[in-house]
């Protein structure tokens, strides 16, 4: 604060005290001022005229003590406003350097110091609503960054790969920075409103989310070869093109998730809710489907089924199978 704008602060503050104090004093006088001779004429007792005088007199120190019981409650409420307005302050610049910080330990090199890093950020998340989709972001990028699998361009991986890598370790040994950054982005907390989780073209191989909450996601062309997926909440989530073979997705909510073209062989999707989910193209072959919700699912003449699984079957499990789609 410059000196300019400290005088000018105290000569306002003074300038309201002394209208305060005035008004502490002359308002009341105004309101109830001391009897003249003439108001008191026509009062023959001398004990009389003393009495109207004091009762005056009492009136206007009771409307000066009520003034004074405003404005010391006035004084009261801004000073708690005043208090209020300091802890936020204070709160949002706490939040802030804690986010700033966090930020520079999911930038380092130490593996330890990263996974610190992504819990402050999850902590800050539940603190700060303002904050949520930011660090949603920030995880979502932090994730894609570490585990790029970029289908379709000219030194890309192969996808899907001849086979199923059973000798690469699981997520939380691999890279267990990359797993906790994932299990804090299916904690987050949730809002109709919230902004879909981007997770396209990512390597997340042996992924451990067992009862995860990642509706609406985008896998697209992602591979989730042995991911751990059972009792995930997964519905209206995009898996085009997406590898989960291998993978474990047993009592998985899947409604109206869109399986197109994804490749599911030897994956597990007992009594999985696969309601309204599109299959058309996808690679079902070696599936496990015992007990699993089928109704309204889409397929195509592309759709791969299990062995066993008939077009009679297939009806009866209410799945619409167009097989003139191309």
């Amino acid at each position: 604060m410059s000196r300019r704008t400290m005088w000018i602060s105290m000569l306002t503050a003074s300038g309201v005290f002394v209208v305060v104090v005035g008004a502490i004093i002359l308002v009341p006088r105004l309101l109830y001022p001391p009897l003249s001779a003439a108001d008191l004429h026509g009062v023959g007792s001398a004990q009389a005229r003393i009495e109207l005088q004091q009762a005056q007199s009492r009136l206007t120190n009771d409307a000066r003590s009520a003034m004074l019981q405003s404005c010391v409650g006035l004084l009261v409420v801004i000073g708690a406003a005043a208090t209020w307005r300091q802890v936020h302050v204070s709160r949002e610049s706490q939040i802030t350097e804690r986010f700033t910080r966090a930020v520079d330990q999911i930038g380092s090199r130490d593996i330890n110091v990263r996974i610190g890093g992504i819990y402050a950020l999850e902590r800050i998340a539940k603190n700060s609503h303002a904050d949520r989709d930011p660090i949603q972001f920030l995880l979502g990028a932090f994730v894609r960054g570490k585990l790029t699998w970029l289908v379709g361009t000219a030194d890309g991986p192969e996808h899907p790969t001849t086979s199923v890598d059973e000798r690469l370790p699981v997520m939380n040994v691999r890279a267990p920075d990359v797993q906790a950054a994932m299990w804090v982005l299916e904690r987050r907390p949730r809002t109709p409103d919230d902004p879909k989780l981007y997770l396209s073209r990512v390597d997340l191989r042996g992924i451990s989310l067992r009862g995860a909450r990642l509706s609406r996601t985008l896998f697209r062309h992602s591979n989730l070869a042995r991911a751990a997926l059972a009792g995930a909440q997964l519905d209206r989530c995009d898996f085009t093109d997406a590898d989960l073979r291998r993978s474990l997705l047993d009592g998985a909510s899947l409604k109206g998730t869109n399986l197109s073209r994804a490749h599911l062989h030897g994956a597990s999707l007992r009594r999985a809710d696969v309601r309204g989910a599109d299959l058309r193209g996808a690679d079902l072959s070696g599936t496990v489907l015992e007990e699993a919700l089928l109704t309204g699912a889409q397929a195509d003449g592309a759709t791969v089924w299990p062995t066993g699984l008939s077009a009679e079957v297939r009806r009866e499990l209410g799945i619409i199978d167009d097989s003139r789609s191309p």
